[in-house]
């Protein structure tokens, strides 16, 4: 049970809340802000608001944070983005991560560290950080460079790689002398027990979600989300693995699930405020003492770690066939040390592979070395004159994007068959698990996702979609998706279904400028047929066709400026009744001019 007070939990909280966005407006990472954070009001800071044992209890709950992390990285790893990427996941990212860890391993050897010690220690310190580094490079344009997509990949990598290492921590403990490895007993049972995972998972989990969708219950989603990594994490602690590797195996086995989008963003609320609090926890753990007593071994070990990090990188990213500037940001970049090291570090404490003041040692270095990565660029910057980066990667066009189709029902499936047929990428989402399960029986895919939350459309991709088609069938979850798409992402073309005049008139509201009437096509269509069939000539029906529809679309936008004034709205109704026949009288008489006009000019 945690000791925390209701006093402690104010304060995390506030920790929380303004640590991130204060060391954004410094352009710093956020995972830097809750360190400091964590630093100043634990045991070692100047607050000691909490106690060395108080920290301890956070961190081990805030863990949760970490495997929640690694069940979205699983509901991520979609085999096609893998076989697409592949040769720069698994050779330069595999080729990183071997090489680093091997040279931090020889450093360690050369300074008598037991070799199982050092490899531990050079394969954590090997991981860069994810979050850090990608926010960096998305902030500096690099992500679209060849340099910065290789970084994608290499990171890519390290997130899988963490997978095995933080299971594989107890073969580490062998070398000590422990007896953290497993027999072959626990290792047949690890083994079928994954297994059994997998085959009952791919079966049964994905038909039980559908069963709670189809209740269409939020709460019950959320928590099904959030049972099936906890079910999964004991399931792989009872066969003496780790609780991480469980979290990753649900995430993957629902990676092709149509529920992806919808667990995504159930579980990320919970899994940023955990990770937080992670990170602000190993912030409170961070021995402050230790750096000040021991402040030149810690910058040797941090230069130590920047250097052959960004060495490898630079080699490795000339291999790729970058230029020298490429090359160095590349290593620049990736230089620091990760969050996953932190976890692995914790875990080495406690398989006794690492001693307290070990891990709070390289805890440190991580830390320093994330911290130093913005010098880094701006020395780079100095390097280079000032001149931004060769862009060594053809940046896609604005249009080279997906199209997400809001409600998936007849008009979003008509949208959907074109797409499909002219190879536009795009992804449907619909609000019902029975219209999901139905369309697959057809070949059509959809995800089970509220379209009408913004966290939904942000798992779907929406800041890089090119269009989003607004086709959802019920008319105050279609305006509140519309208020929400154009307020929260303007740029993103809205085409909008309206289920009648009054859901066009609040689409308009909301400044929606490509607006269809599901029926009045349709209907226009059928009274073109109609009219041929009741003997009216073929210009005859056009004609009329046609000024029904101008006049129509106009008395649709004049009816704007007071749909919400039904008394006007009724008395215009009337009027433009009138209106309407006085039209098709003028083009009655116009039909019967145009012979005399014909021939008055060929008597000219």
């Amino acid at each position: 049970m945690l000791d925390v007070q209701l006093a402690d939990v104010a304060v995390l909280l506030g920790a929380l809340a303004l640590a991130g966005p204060l060391a954004r407006g410094l352009g710093i990472s956020a995972v830097l802000g809750y360190l400091a954070a964590g630093a100043l009001v634990g045991p070692y800071g100047f607050g000691s608001l909490f106690s060395t044992k108080e920290a301890s209890q956070i961190l081990h709950f805030a863990e949760f944070g970490i495997v929640l992390l690694l069940f979205l990285i699983g509901l991520e790893l979609r085999p096609k983005r893998l076989m697409a990427m592949r040769s720069a996941i698994f050779g330069l990212g595999g080729a990183q991560v071997a090489l680093t860890g091997l040279l931090i391993a020889a450093v360690g050897l050369a300074f008598q560290v037991p070799w199982n010690v050092a490899l531990f220690a050079g394969l954590a310190l090997a991981l860069s950080s994810t979050a850090f580094a990608l926010q960096v490079m998305d902030e500096s344009g690099d992500l679209a460079a060849r340099h910065g997509r290789l970084g994608f990949a290499v990171l890519l990598f390290q997130d899988l790689a963490a997978i095995p290492l933080i299971a594989l921590v107890p073969l580490f403990a062998l070398g000590n002398g422990g007896e953290g490895g497993m027999g072959l007993f626990g290792s047949l049972k690890a083994l079928g027990v994954i297994a059994a995972v997998v085959i009952i998972g791919r079966f049964l989990l994905d038909p039980l979600i559908r069963l709670i969708a189809t209740t269409k219950v939020r709460d019950a989603m959320t928590a099904t989300a959030l049972l099936t990594v906890v079910v999964m994490t004991l399931i792989m602690q009872w066969a003496g693995l780790s609780a991480s590797l469980g979290a990753f195996l649900a995430g993957a086995l629902l990676a092709e699930s149509s529920y992806r989008h919808q667990l995504e963003a159930d579980i990320q609320p919970f899994e940023g405020l955990l990770l937080g609090l992670f990170f602000t926890a190993i912030g409170m753990s961070l021995n402050l003492k230790l750096l000040l007593d021991e402040w030149p071994m810690v910058l040797a070990l941090c230069a130590a770690l920047i250097v052959i990090k960004s060495l490898v990188l630079y080699a490795l990213g000339r291999w790729q066939g970058l230029d020298n500037r490429g090359a160095r940001r590349l290593g620049f970049f990736l230089s620091q040390g990760g969050e996953f090291a932190f976890v692995l570090f914790a875990a080495g404490v406690t398989a006794g592979i690492l001693a307290r003041s070990q891990s709070d040692m390289l805890s440190l270095v991580v830390t320093i070395s994330m911290a130093l990565t913005p010098f880094l660029l701006a020395i780079d910057r100095l390097l280079a004159g000032r001149k931004p980066a060769a862009a060594a990667f053809e940046t896609p066009d604005d249009n080279d994007g997906h199209v997400i189709i809001a409600g998936f029902g007849r008009y979003g499936q008509i949208a959907a068959r074109v797409l499909r047929a002219k190879k536009i990428p795009f992804t449907a989402l619909d609000i019902s698990a029975e219209q999901v399960e139905f369309v697959k029986k057809f070949g059509s895919r959809a995800f089970f996702g509220d379209a009408s939350r913004a966290e939904i459309l942000e798992a779907a991709g929406i800041s890089k979609a090119r269009a989003l088609v607004l086709a959802i069938d019920d008319v105050e979850a279609s305006v509140r998706t519309a208020e929400m798409v154009t307020s929260r992402w303007p740029k993103v073309p809205l085409y909008a279904r309206a289920r009648n005049r009054q859901h066009a008139h609040r689409l308009l509201d909301l400044g929606v400028k490509f607006i269809e009437r599901e029926t009045f096509l349709s209907a226009l269509q059928t009274t073109r047929q109609l009219l041929g069939g009741l003997g009216l000539s073929n210009r005859d029906v056009e004609q009329t066709i046609k000024t029904f529809r101008a006049h129509d679309e106009r008395r649709l936008l004049e009816d704007y400026k007071h749909y919400t004034d039904l008394e006007r709205l009724q008395a215009k109704a009337r009027s433009d009744a009138a209106t309407l026949e006085k039209l098709f009288e003028e083009d009655a008489a116009e039909d019967r001019d145009q012979p005399n006009i014909r021939g008055a000019t060929g008597q000219v």
